[in-house]
C-alpha cells in the first residue's frame, strides 16, 4: 500500500496499517471473471490509526460489526467494478468513511417525560380497549 489515507485534520490511516489483497470476484464478467483478480479486500489495522482517541476507536469497532476480523483488523471488500484499481479506491473510501463516522460522538440522550395530554390519551385508549374486550365476553358469566 503506497499512500496513507487522510481522514480528518490530525487523523490518518497510515500506509503501515493497510494491507490489500486481490482475489477473484464473484458474479458476471464473462471469460474475464476466471482470469482476473479484481475483487479487493482491504485490511485495516485499527490500532495503528493515528489521532484516534480511545472512545472513537471503540465506536469504530462497534460500527465495523461483522467487518471486524478475528485478529482485530477491519476487513473491507469492494467488487463492484471489473477494474482492480477502482475497487481499491472504493475500499479505501469505505475505510475512510467508517473512521469519519467513528469520530463523531453521538449526542447525549436527554431524558424526557410524556406530556399530560399523552398520559391522558394513553389512559383513554386503555379504557376503550378494555370496554371493547369486555364486550367480547359472553353475557351472564360472573368472572
Amino acid at each position: 500500500m503506497a499512500d496513507p489515507i487522510p481522514v480528518a485534520p490530525g487523523v490518518t490511516i497510515p500506509a503501515a496499517a493497510l494491507e490489500a489483497r486481490q482475489v477473484r470476484a464473484s458474479g458476471p464478467g464473462g471469460q474475464n471473471v476466471n482470469k482476473v483478480a479484481s475483487r479487493v479486500e482491504l485490511l485495516v489495522d485499527a490500532t495503528l490509526i493515528e489521532g484516534l482517541d480511545p472512545e472513537a476507536r471503540l465506536r469504530l469497532y462497534t460500527l465495523a460489526g461483522r467487518r471486524r476480523a478475528a485478529d482485530g483488523r477491519l476487513r473491507l471488500v469492494a467488487q463492484e467494478s471489473r477494474d482492480r484499481h477502482r475497487n481499491l479506491k472504493t475500499a479505501r473510501e469505505r475505510a475512510r468513511n467508517l473512521v469519519v463516522r467513528a469520530l463523531k460522538a453521538p449526542a447525549p440522550r436527554r431524558p424526557t417525560r410524556p406530556s399530560r395530554g399523552a398520559r391522558e390519551a394513553r389512559l383513554r385508549a386503555k379504557e376503550r380497549d378494555g370496554r371493547r374486550k369486555a364486550a367480547r365476553r359472553p353475557v351472564g358469566t360472573d368472572e
